[in-house]
């Protein structure tokens, strides 16, 4: 029997009704159930019949001579927001009036060229389309996002992501700017769901650059001053870059392999690891409002010959830079040296990230699946800015009500307590990140999400000290930009090429620019959707064969003595590996002797020994297992944050210090790993990693906490 999963649709609308207004709505006869296909069902209604015609004529890929009419005949989890003809020539009206050279009237046969009118075919019928593949459970993925502003977990058919607003009770766009039908959605066939359209979803390529080369040709306030700071350190011709063309070319060649076959751990019997389709560029801008800068004196209408300056000089008086910072104020403020400059790329993250994506929820001590919006214990990503490298924190807590950037809270972290935030001192607050659509730019740009901050970003020495503070837990995967602009960590999703995605090995493509790795390595992310495995957000990267990587590192805060460690969640299956560690990568110091991948932290020698109640005695065993060079895990990470396993009570989990020393924040330090086997069988594995100041780990009035 077909499961009925579209009720997160219906699930989002009743709580739009619960915190909208007090009446109580009958939604009981809001679903329509079909015996039929997709297909069938649109060919039985003539509202759909120049849709139909559409879906016939388009095919399914430039490799495939098949039409989405016959994909959408066929077994499979489809989510179709399928445009009435009124909508359709609507939108072949409002064509001919933006562009009169596209079409010289509004009807199919007024293109200019049948390659144009083919391309507009494509961009009705594959925008209008989300394909969950070959399983029912990750259909249920594609239920409708909770909150309004955010995207669906996956893309449709033109590799563009599509985002939900909902306004009022029950009025649900797509694309702020796309009503669903308010009597014919929810319209469940055999092999998906319809919901009619009341206009044609045809999200626009407009780059950051020409988004923000509009606000500046308008003279358009909200981000006028961010964007001629943007203009002003030569910045524009980067954020027009929307995927890398050389990829591309190589991949529909086929010489980038479109999967390999790798068996690994049991978990996928198949053993298809598929590689990434494109190799796509984004980037991550949190601004300061124009209206902050007319509280600040600066008038953003301004011409840049004289707004500039000033807005340098306030930079300046503000002190928004550290006191050992080297720059210069005066222009030209395109080069790495210009204060304007440091300033401006610290407000710039290389990868596009949407709103439900700047923080993760996935098993968090406490985290509840059913209940994704529940905040419980504080979260937070650290991620390396674009110019100069600088770290910025991103955070969340249920107490912060929203996201942050930089905040340092007092924390109450101890080791019988739930991890919580006290307070929050005035100059730690940071930076509220402001994710109403009507304020962020979400879905307007192709390559790029802006956010409204409430305050000044700067990498100033209030942050640095702060940061230079606390341990500093970053997961393996945000060492790669590219990893969340290509929607490859942490997709929602179990279909198996969004599960395990294989890697091309660096000879092939250098798709990690900062994974180097040698042709006996096979690597792949395992995105672990559904598997509640004990890893910070479940998921984890793997490799076979003599594997040997080495990994660019984010920076150091301040200068000073840190422990780097690297978390491990051992078995029969792991290798075992010699680590190095230095800032150069060329010359690689070895770091310690090899690690056994295979044993877990109770199969050691080192003392270890469950927590048990007495905490000061928890505290001795503790110390025991840092003399060996071993920590437990984290008590933050669990299997599944409701009921599993904490990772700090597995005899399996554990971290290991790889270096103790000085490091400095103006170099790049990396870390290589190398198989120390003659075996094509067995795994590298990497998950988390851990800056931790000396601070920290050896303070003796405050040991560090168990979270």
């Amino acid at each position: 029997m077909k499961r009925l999963f579209y009720k997160p649709l219906l699930a989002a609308t009743l709580l739009l009704c619960c915190w909208g207004c007090k009446e109580n709505i009958d939604t009981s006869a809001r679903y329509v159930f079909t015996s039929d296909c997709v297909m069938t069902y649109l060919e039985k209604h003539e509202a759909y019949s120049e849709y139909v015609r559409l879906l016939n004529l388009t095919p399914i890929s430039i490799r495939s001579k098949s039409t989405v009419g016959q994909l959408l005949s066929a077994r499979g989890n489809y989510t179709v927001f399928a445009p009435t003809n009124e909508a359709i020539s609507k939108f072949l009206q409002e064509l001919y009036e933006e562009d009169p050279t596209l079409l010289s009237s509004p009807s199919w046969e007024a293109f200019s060229s049948d390659h144009k009118r083919d391309s507009i075919y494509k961009v009705i019928v594959c925008n209008s389309i989300i394909d969950a593949g070959d399983h029912e459970e990750a259909l249920m993925t594609n239920g409708f996002p909770p909150e309004s502003g955010n995207e669906f977990p996956l893309s449709n058919m033109n590799d563009r992501k599509l985002s939900v607003r909902y306004r009022g009770v029950d009025s649900i766009f797509i694309n702020n700017t796309c009503p669903i039908s308010l009597k014919e959605r929810d319209i469940l066939a055999t092999n998906g769901v319809i919901h009619q359209m009341e206009r044609v979803i045809a999200p626009k390529d407009v780059t950051a650059s020409l988004y923000l080369q509009e606000i500046l040709d308008q003279e358009k306030e909200g981000f006028l001053v961010m964007a001629k700071a943007i203009q002003a350190c030569g910045l524009m011709d980067t954020l027009s870059k929307i995927r890398d063309e050389v990829y591309e070319d190589l991949y529909l060649k086929g010489q980038i392999p479109e999967f390999v076959h790798l068996y690994i751990d049991g978990h996928f019997p198949n053993g298809d690891n598929w590689t990434p389709r494109h190799r796509l560029y984004g980037y991550t801008i949190f601004s300061e409002t124009d209206e902050f800068w007319r509280a600040q004196g600066l008038d953003p209408t301004e011409s840049s010959t004289t707004l500039l300056p000033k807005l340098v000089q306030w930079i300046v008086s503000n002190h928004q830079y550290a006191d050992d910072d080297v720059f210069t104020t005066d222009a030209p403020y395109d080069i790495p040296t210009s204060l304007l400059y440091q300033w401006t790329t610290y407000h710039i993250l290389p990868f596009r990230t949407p709103a439900e994506r700047l923080v993760f929820h996935r098993n968090e001590f406490g985290y509840d699946k059913s209940k994704p919006l529940a905040r419980t214990i504080p979260v937070y990503e650290i991620y390396t800015t674009m110019g100069k490298p600088r770290l910025l924190k991103i955070y969340e807590s249920k107490e912060s009500e929203g996201i942050y950037l930089n905040r340092f809270p007092k924390l109450d972290n101890g080791r019988t307590t739930v991890l919580r935030e006290e307070y929050c001192d005035p100059d730690k607050v940071g930076c509220f990140v402001d994710r109403d659509p009507d304020k962020a730019i979400l879905s307007d740009i192709i390559n790029c999400c802006i956010y409204p901050i409430d305050a000044p970003l700067s990498y100033n020495d209030n942050v640095r000290d702060n940061l230079a503070k606390q341990r500093l837990r970053f997961d393996g995967m945000t060492l790669f930009p590219e990893a969340m602009s290509n929607e490859i960590r942490l997709k929602l999703s179990s279909d198996e090429k969004n599960q395990d995605v294989y890697i091309p090995k660096t000879s092939t493509y250098n798709y990690f620019e900062n994974m180097q790795m040698n042709d006996q390595t096979t690597f792949i992310y395992l995105n672990a959707y559904g598997y509640n495995w004990c890893n910070l957000h479940s998921d984890e990267m793997k490799a076979k064969g003599r594997f040997e990587l080495t990994f660019k590192l984010p920076p150091v805060p301040r200068r000073g003595t840190y422990e780097f460690r690297y978390d491990v969640l051992p078995n029969g299956d792991r290798g075992i590996q010699q680590f190095y560690f230095g800032d150069d990568p060329n010359r690689l110091p070895a770091a310690g002797i090899p690690v056994n991948l295979t044993k877990g932290i109770g199969s050691m020698n080192v003392g270890y020994e469950r927590d048990g109640n007495d905490e000061d005695y928890n505290i001795e065993v503790d110390k025991r297992l840092r003399n060996n060079g071993v920590m437990k895990g984290a008590r933050s990470v669990t299997a599944d944050g409701s009921s599993g396993d904490i990772e700090r009570n597995r005899d399996s989990n554990l971290r290991y210090i790889i270096v103790r020393q000085t490091l400095d924040p103006d170099k790049t330090y990396y870390m290589k790993v190398k198989s120390v086997l003659d075996s094509e069988d067995k795994e590298f594995y990497m998950d988390y990693m851990e800056y931790c100041p000396k601070e920290v780990y050896d303070n003796p009035e405050t040991p560090e906490d168990v979270w």
